[in-house]
């Protein structure tokens, strides 16, 4: 028998047995309790990459796991198929995106595979497929049908590059978030789901997700926003295309007393009638329009507005006359379109204030004393009393809301209103890849459902990328078909759905997948909610909210009682490494360079390498490392420990060769320790506690997800056998720690288990059971101190009398050496704890 493990050929020949037994399909009718863990799937750009190793690694650690301690597990894969990078890649190299996605699917399942991942290949779907967007339509059709779905003309952030709709998470520093090109605004009639309807139960919903990582959760609330607040009405003081009133919500209308001035949208009716008589006011409303229309892009906006020479008179005070302006930072997609502007308590209304030289009145003072404090480059936003407010004067600013609140209603000029910061998303894209919506758009009957007969409308493959734009609206004949209702000719919508639309229900697609509907809702329940869902928190937003919403919105409609989708979510961090650059400042990847006499060196050159900070592995800055010449040369099993070691899960990963060549010697030493002895008896009471409290141990961190903490168990563990003598309990531990590293680093345990004759494969073995009797310590550490410094340490039976415990610390050679023959003057005994000698 080979003294060292050879992962280049057992690696393929269990990964083969393995796929051959079908030792990782789900079965739906198994009584064994339903255990379901996913990470979330990924895109098929082509190669995987370390942070995909890193994310799969965990989720199939727990997987084998769940499998080993009893539970039927489904662990699934698949590929978000459907974006732009396909129709890119199909304008630069010529390539139907069908093609290039197929084919890169093809290459990351084989890389994925020389993993050794537990999962359940048969259940695999590529949401570009019509097997599974086609039960997307027929989804789509149902929330139509329940009027979940609207169609309408809304101003929308435009992609000039890519030619399609961004949703506003989409845009990143007023850029969209894959071409990186400025976002404009437009008005587009687009597609809608009305996830504002479910905005307080997704709020709400948030309680229950105690498994949820807390940053997770706060980043939802907030998105979601819900603020309670005054609805109210400024009069004007004159009459604008029969309008004689603007209409804005605040959720500081304690504040109101330091308005100084009144804002609208571009697109607001009275700018509209205005800027039919005022040449200037119409270019302004031209470049505001020139802004997307995400939040974060108009906060950091320069704040630029047009004084319409109007004024709105003053709720409170009829004398009282505020300038009205339009406004870039005003959106009608928020709010009412129209703003009341409170300078010394809003930085963005502040900002305007200095630039057009309006009044900025504290009305929020730390104290009553500092009601006079003026108002400098900063606006005071912390928590105070109300002042220079007439009647609400010294109030704390609840107080002061509510009585404001009271007082408009009372007189009828607003009212207390609760909004939501959450919108409805728009789902139309104007872009070829993606999944066709299924409505047929007549001009005698109006937007029509495809028949569900109909379904799927597949996507056409004779389509052209010579021209920006959706190759659809260009198709020849695909567009053009007849009105389901009246017979007429009539066109297909020609939009596809937002991506994220595709990966709002996937995880029940793996879970019930018939060929005539969406899922078999008896057969999804029996395996939902996800208990362990694993992937990036840059998720945390766009792809969560919107698969709750799409499960609390399936529920409401009667197709499945789920509500939440992800029991527990796990966000792990980043795999890292260092990033080079050459003398020309051009990036260089690890394969480039070279380490010689301490100094890193390009290797084709040996010229110096600047090197740069460990960062995020990212295509563009080339400090991408490849798993397959690691797997190549080390065997999956180190690239698999590599992952689980060191870093804390939730952190990030510095990649390093000395790790991945330390975690290969340890498949090595683990090879050996595990070799079959020569039928040693005896017992090793030591080693035997020590084995049993590392199983029971690394149990409760893998279900943690703490696999760190897992990892150093093991090594102690290993280190213990290592050392133990011959005995009956050294083989037991060792054939034992066979089964605990399974796992982590199954294709080794596979073959070591082999080796020593274990029943059947290790991936069907039951985790080892723990003997509680040797969980307990019967035995402590004392601590003996003399005149309050360690001097020694003893171990003695847990329990031990402070007569007993006196004298076996006195006894103690080093305490005898000490006290040189005197007496100890006295002697303080903490049971169990330690001995503290005064001499």
């Amino acid at each position: 028998m080979s003294s060292r493990f050879n992962p280049q050929a057992a690696d393929a020949r269990w990964q083969k047995i393995w796929d051959e037994r079908g030792s990782f399909r789900a079965d739906d009718a198994s009584p064994k309790p339903k255990s379901y863990v996913l990470e979330m799937f990924p895109y098929p750009s082509g190669r995987i990459h370390m942070g995909h190793v890193r994310n799969y690694t965990m989720g199939d650690v727990l997987a084998r796991f769940r499998r080993m301690t009893g539970h039927e597990v489904l662990h699934p894969m698949g590929w978000d198929a459907f974006g732009m990078p396909a129709e890119n890649a199909a304008m630069e190299k010529g390539v139907h995106p069908g093609d290039w996605t197929r084919a890169n699917i093809a290459t990351m399942r084989a890389a994925l595979k020389r993993l050794g991942f537990a999962l359940d290949w048969s259940r695999e779907l590529a949401t570009c497929e019509p097997e599974y967007y086609g039960q997307e339509q027929a989804l789509f059709l149902d929330l139509h049908a329940a009027g979940l779905v609207y169609r309408k003309e809304s101003a929308v952030n435009w992609d000039p590059v890519d030619h399609t709709v961004l949703a506003n998470e989409q845009v990143i520093d007023g850029r969209g978030w894959r071409s990186g090109a400025l976002v404009e605004r437009r008005k587009l009639s687009q597609w809608f789901l009305k996830i504002t309807d479910f905005a307080e139960e997704l709020l709400d919903g948030l309680e229950t997700l105690d498994q949820w990582p807390e940053k997770v959760r706060a980043m939802q609330a907030n998105w979601i926003g819900r603020s309670r607040g005054l609805r109210f009405r400024f009069a004007l003081d004159h009459v604008v295309g029969g309008i004689d009133h603007i209409e804005v919500f605040s959720t500081r209308p304690d504040t109101i007393f330091g308005a100084s001035f009144a804002a609208v949208a571009a697109d607001h009716p009275i700018a509209a009638a205005l800027a039919a008589k005022d040449p200037a006011l119409g270019e302004f409303i031209a470049d505001c329009r020139r802004t997307g229309t995400a939040a974060a892009e108009v906060e950091t906006a320069e704040k630029k507005g047009f004084d319409t020479g109007l004024h709105v008179i003053h709720p409170l005070d009829p004398n009282w006359r505020l300038p009205l302006f339009v406004a870039n930072f005003v959106l009608m997609e928020y709010g009412t379109g129209a703003v009341m502007g409170v300078p010394a308590h809003d930085q963005r209304d502040l900002d305007f204030a200095r630039k057009y030289a309006l009044p900025v009145t504290r009305v929020v003072a730390p104290t009553v004393e500092q009601a006079g404090e003026p108002i400098h480059d900063e606006a005071y936003t912390g928590p105070g009393v109300i002042v220079n407010s007439h009647f609400l004067d010294g109030l704390g600013a609840e107080e002061a809301k509510a009585g404001i609140i009271g007082r408009a209603e009372e007189e009828g000029w607003g009212e207390g209103t609760t909004v939501w910061r959450l919108r409805d998303w728009g789902v139309s894209r104007q872009r070829y890849w993606g999944t066709p919506i299924p409505i047929i758009h007549c001009d005698a009957c109006g937007p029509q459902p495809v028949p569900r007969e109909q379904l799927p409308v597949v996507l056409p493959e004779d389509v052209s990328f010579d021209v920006p734009g959706n190759p659809l609206d260009r198709h020849p004949t695909w567009k053009h078909v007849d009105c389901p209702n009246c017979g007429k000719p009539a066109r297909r919508e020609t939009d596809t759905l937002d991506t994220f639309v595709d990966s709002s229900w996937y995880f029940i697609r793996f879970a019930s997948q018939p060929g005539d509907r969406p899922f078999d809702r008896a057969v999804a329940e029996q395996w939902l909610p996800v208990g362990q869902y694993i992937g990036g928190v840059e998720h945390a937003i766009l792809h969560l909210l919107y698969a709750r919403f799409w499960t609390r919105a399936l529920k409401r409609i009667g197709r499945i009682d789920v509500a939440e989708p992800f029991t527990g979510l796990f966000t792990q961090g980043m795999v890292t490494h260092e990033t080079y650059k050459a003398a020309d400042g051009s990036w260089l990847s690890p394969e480039d360079v070279v380490s010689r006499d301490g100094q890193i060196v390009v290797l084709d050159t040996g010229a110096l390498v600047n090197v740069g900070r460990v960062e995020k592995m990212s295509k563009s800055k080339k400090n991408v490392v490849d798993p397959g010449p690691i797997v190549d040369q080390y065997g999956a099993d180190a690239v698999r420990w590599f992952m689980l070691s060191d870093s804390p899960p939730e952190r990030d990963l510095p990649w390093s060769e000395a790790g991945i060549e330390g975690s290969w010697r340890f498949v090595q030493r683990l090879w050996r320790i595990t070799e079959p002895g020569e039928g040693a008896s005896g017992e090793d009471r030591e080693l035997d506690k020590r084995l049993h409290r590392t199983v029971a141990g690394v149990a409760t961190d893998i279900e943690a997800l703490s696999f760190n903490k897992a990892v150093a168990k093991i090594y102690e563990l290993a280190n213990a056998i290592e050392k133990a003598k011959p005995s009956a309990s050294r083989d037991a531990a060792a054939r034992t720690l066979i089964r605990i590293v399974a796992p982590m680093i199954p294709h080794v345990a596979e073959e070591a288990w082999a080796r020593i004759g274990g029943e059947g494969l290790i991936a069907d073995a039951a985790w080892p059971e723990v003997d509680p009797a040797l969980l307990v310590d019967d035995e402590v550490t004392i601590a003996v101190q003399m005149n309050g410094k360690l001097r020694d340490t003893l171990t003695a039976p847990k329990g031990m009398d402070k007569a007993a415990l006196e004298a076996l610390a006195l006894g103690s050679d080093r305490i005898v050496r000490l006290l040189e023959g005197k007496e100890p003057r006295k002697v303080i005994v903490v049971p169990d704890r330690l001995v503290n000698i005064v001499a």
